[in-house]
């Protein structure tokens, strides 16, 4: 038996869609174009993870940033100094993953188009305004929700505010999604409900570990997209 109508909040990048592998065979072009003869290959994606914490601080989720942080990389660790063809080189890196054809996941289209006739549904994302209309304008999934949020951070402050911008009942809303960091723990403690569906690739940024539901809300772990019709 599924819940009446409810609310769901989608999250999009390795929810809906392929995006860490991409920035993955990115990074794995870089470290191998470093070719560092000191550090190995797990110490420099270390060093990577920190330059990209202190990006995003300062400039935000999105393409740029991650370039920034290639090439901050490259200048605190290599031996060689940074000239305009190397910068050309790393930001080809990053180019890649622009040009990559949007893979949806398996079943999204099928069952999000089943849950549009009986749910309300919002895209509620974080990163870089134009970069993730463009992904959702591609994926062909665009017409299925009544709205769509591209926050800069996805935090408590900005699920609450989401509940208040869509006057949003919290116990019939939940937010589904891959990042406990993102998506789960902070929804939750929001008030909302929660559907974690793991993604075997997510961004080591967003790993934590997955906080036990508020007495009165719910946290349901799926395997699959699919299984959202079994709730839904």
């Amino acid at each position: 038996m599924t819940l009446s109508r409810q609310t769901l909040l989608f999250d999009a990048d390795d929810t809906l869609w392929e995006n860490n592998i991409y920035f993955e065979r990115a990074i794995a072009a870089f470290i191998s174009f470093l070719d560092h003869k000191v550090h190995s290959p797990e110490r420099v994606r270390q060093h990577l993870n920190a330059c990209e914490h202190a990006t995003i601080a300062a400039y935000g989720y999105g393409l740029s940033s991650f370039r920034r942080s290639l090439v901050t990389c490259f200048e605190q660790l290599a031996e060689v100094p940074l000239t305009s063809e190397v910068e050309s080189q790393i930001h080809s890196f990053a180019e890649i993953i622009s040009t990559s054809e949007i893979e949806l996941l398996p079943s999204v289209a099928e069952t999000l188009h089943q849950l549009h006739g009986r749910n309300r549904l919002i895209l509620v994302t974080k990163g870089d305004t134009a970069e993730q209309t463009d992904k959702l304008v591609r994926s062909g999934l665009s017409g299925l929700f009544t709205a769509v949020e591209v926050l800069a951070e996805k935090n408590v402050a900005a699920y609450l505010e989401v509940i208040r911008r869509h006057s949003l009942t919290p116990a019939e809303t939940w937010m589904i999604g891959n990042s406990p960091k993102s998506d789960i723990n902070p929804s939750l403690a929001a008030g909302l409900n929660a559907v974690f569906i793991p993604h075997d690739h997510t961004w080591e940024l967003e790993h934590e570990i997955v906080d036990v539901a508020p007495e009165g809300q719910q946290l349901l772990t799926l395997n699959a997209f699919a299984d959202l019709l079994s709730v839904f």
